[in-house]
């Protein structure tokens, strides 16, 4: 695989379904009935995206949320470029927890930029159902300055959209527009270069 030019980290609390946004992205499946297994460490998928007509290697680390991995969760945020901080809609203390979550991430990775993420849409019927009110996310979003997005990874809802927002404002950089252009002619010249080997 050609290297990851942009990376992202999945934070958030055990059971608000960053390993499910992640498979729904990355290999378009939502394995509901299986059991629940946590993350430990962190996991990785890498998935080649489009913008401003370049193409470039998004790589994801779906890092775990359970208390007693935080620390070992920390050494995935060096280096990110986004990180997708996720909260389930219908469980408060997942939306209490992001903010942790994100004084963790800027103590680090100052830089990064941040994008709030409700997940679980499918499972609410009607507004009684949640547990996250829309006005409250968007105070604290406005007040952070990061944007925010609801997703169901079982019917697929907003989870393409959350990542093609991601490629498209880390292309908006001068910078970072220009590292991918310089992976791109690596890669070129070392397909170039594999192609003329000739064995003796």
């Amino acid at each position: 695989m050609s290297k990851v030019d942009l990376k992202v980290v999945l934070l958030g609390s055990t059971c608000v379904g960053k390993s499910s946004l992640l498979e729904r992205y990355v290999y378009d499946r939502f394995r509901g009935g299986v059991p629940y297994q946590n993350t430990i460490g962190a996991a990785f998928a890498a998935k080649e995206v489009e913008s401003h007509g370049k193409k470039f290697f998004m790589g994801i680390w779906d890092t775990a949320g359970s208390e007693r991995y935080e620390a070992m969760s920390r050494i995935y945020y060096r280096g990110a470029k986004a990180a997708i901080v996720c909260y389930d809609i219908t469980d408060r203390p997942s939306w209490d927890k992001a903010d942790f979550w994100i004084n963790e991430l800027r103590r680090i990775e100052e830089n990064c930029k941040i994008y709030l993420v409700g997940t679980k849409l499918d499972v609410i019927s009607d507004i009684s159902e949640r547990a996250v009110g829309l006005d409250m996310v968007a105070r604290y979003s406005k007040r952070i300055e990061a944007p925010f997005i609801e997703t169901s990874s079982k019917t697929g809802e907003n989870v393409a959209e959350l990542f093609q927002m991601i490629a498209e404002d880390y292309m908006l950089n001068p910078e970072n527009v220009r590292q991918v252009e310089e992976s791109i002619k690596l890669s070129a010249r070392n397909k170039r270069g594999s192609c003329c080997l000739v064995s003796s």
